[in-house]
Formats: C-alpha cells, sequence, structure tokens
C-alpha cells in the first residue's frame, strides 16, 4: 500500500501544520511516512506546497506528476497551479474561497473564476469544491485544514482509521487546541455525509 497527498494552500493557512497532523496519524498506524515542503514567501500568503506519501515502503517525498491519491487545496488557485499532479485516478479537495495577492488586488493579473477552476480540475479528476473557510469560521479560522481533513474522510478518501487521525491531531497540537480540531474534523465528516 502507498499513499500520495498534495496539500496546497498559501502561508498562514496551515497546510504545513495539516501535513505533520497527517504525518503523525499515518505513522500511528506503523506506515512510513515521507514528507517534503515547497515554499514560497510563506509569511506572505506565498504559495506552500507539502508533498506527503506514506505506505509499507516509501523512500522519497517527492510525488510525480500525475501520481497524486488526493490533493487537499487550502486555497482555489493553488489548486490549479498544482494540478499537474492529478491524474484520472485522483481526487481533489478544494477550499472555494480565494486569497488575493498583491497584483490580483491592484489588477496585474486576474484571478481565475471559482467554476473555471473546479471545470479545469474537473477535467482531470473528480473534484469536491465548497466554500470550507466558511465552515471552519463557525469553530475557529484556523481549523480549515483540519475540517477538510475531516471532509476527505468522510467521502473515503483516506485510508487510515478515524482514531489515527484524533491520535495525529493530538501528537502535532498543543493540547488547548485539541477540542477546537476535534471539533472541526467531525463537522468535515458531517458535511461529507450530508
Amino acid at each position: 500500500m502507498e499513499f500520495n497527498l498534495i496539500i496546497t494552500g498559501v502561508g498562514g493557512q496551515g497546510g504545513l501544520t495539516l501535513s505533520r497532523i497527517f504525518g503523525n496519524a499515518a505513522m500511528s498506524e506503523g506506515y512510513n511516512v515521507r514528507i517534503g515542503e515547497t515554499l514560497g514567501m510563506s509569511q506572505r500568503y506565498g504559495s506552500v506546497l507539502s508533498y506527503l506519501r506514506f505506505g509499507e515502503e516509501v523512500y522519497s517525498p517527492l510525488i510525480e506528476e500525475g501520481e497524486a491519491n488526493l490533493m487537499l487545496a487550502l486555497e482555489p488557485a493553488e489548486a490549479l497551479r498544482n494540478a499537474r499532479f492529478l491524474g484520472k485516478d485522483s481526487v481533489a479537495v478544494v477550499n472555494a474561497y480565494p486569497i488575493h495577492t498583491a497584483t490580483t488586488l491592484v489588477g496585474k493579473e486576474k484571478y481565475p473564476e471559482l467554476d473555471e477552476i473546479e471545470g479545469a480540475i474537473g477535467k482531470i479528476c473528480p473534484v469536491y469544491m465548497m466554500d470550507f473557510q466558511r465552515e471552519a469560521d463557525k469553530i475557529n479560522p484556523r481549523t480549515l485544514g483540519v475540517l477538510m481533513l475531516g471532509y476527505a474522510y468522510g467521502k473515503g478518501l483516506i485510508p487510515l482509521k478515524k482514531e489515527s487521525l484524533l491520535e495525529g491531531i493530538r501528537l502535532t497540537l498543543k493540547e488547548k487546541l485539541w477540542e477546537l480540531n476535534f471539533r472541526a474534523l467531525e463537522l468535515g465528516i458531517d458535511l461529507a455525509k450530508a
């Protein structure tokens, strides 16, 4: 068994923390885990990309183009930017909450329409796209990644046990943040089943 995950977003959204939660969850089930990261100006809303691979025998964190099993995209334009990792056997879960860059805000670049992003990714693989940020805001804005993790789990896209995901949260976050993130995981699961 081998599982390839791409987590993409912009600095400040918690993508790196999410990769640690997922990695700790996989390790708690005894899998070998490899994580690699590509960071833009992560403190300034630059691109952040995490590669996470786990399985019986995994030696490199890098995922070849078209080989991701799952993409969790915390920002829609970043999903489009990293669509090269998706293939016909992939699934994308995309947050439909744009974060505009300075160049799109001043009109130097056009931010793609959300339906264009969904359509382009949908030509490659199945895509679940919704405003996960709005849902996370009901608990705490910083729970976005865990909520999306719960959604992917609820859709049957993650080959790990729920107990392992909870353990990943415990091993990664400070204890005072556990309850918030447990609630976010449950809300994501509920959204997937709605």
